[in-house]
């Protein structure tokens, strides 16, 4: 599958940080977003929009991260979860990849960070 062909969610509170990652993503070639402004909305449009690849935020409102990934992983064992968080302890990280996330992304991103995730799992 293309970048371009791909539908993407991302979850996040901060509107900033969700035009941020998808000037990033879209510099690549994404084009089709799914916004989820806390844990909860990104369950249910994950479950709405069957997205092919997902970006999470940890602190969210009503809903954080690592409970949205364990629903997520629920509903489709197969999700590409990928955790996008400024305040990512140790033991925060790694109860999300237990949850099921596939990877991690400090903030503030870093282009070449976000180009060899999409490299590993998009064609070119």
């Amino acid at each position: 599958m293309l970048i371009k062909d791909a539908k993407i969610l991302i979850g996040d509170d901060s509107i900033l940080a969700r035009k941020q990652l998808k000037d990033v993503l879209a510099s690549f070639g994404a084009v089709n977003f799914v916004d989820a402004v806390n844990g909860k909305e990104a369950v249910e449009k994950y479950i709405a929009e069957k997205p092919d690849l997902v970006f999470l935020d940890i602190v969210m409102p009503i809903k954080d991260g690592i409970s949205a990934v364990k629903e997520i992983i629920a509903e489709n064992p197969q999700a590409f979860i990928v955790i996008v968080s400024s305040v990512g302890t140790q033991q925060q990280l790694k109860a999300a990849i237990e949850a099921g996330a596939k990877d991690f992304v400090q903030k503030p991103l870093k282009e070449e960070q976000i180009k060899a995730l999409i490299s590993n799992r998009f064609d070119s």
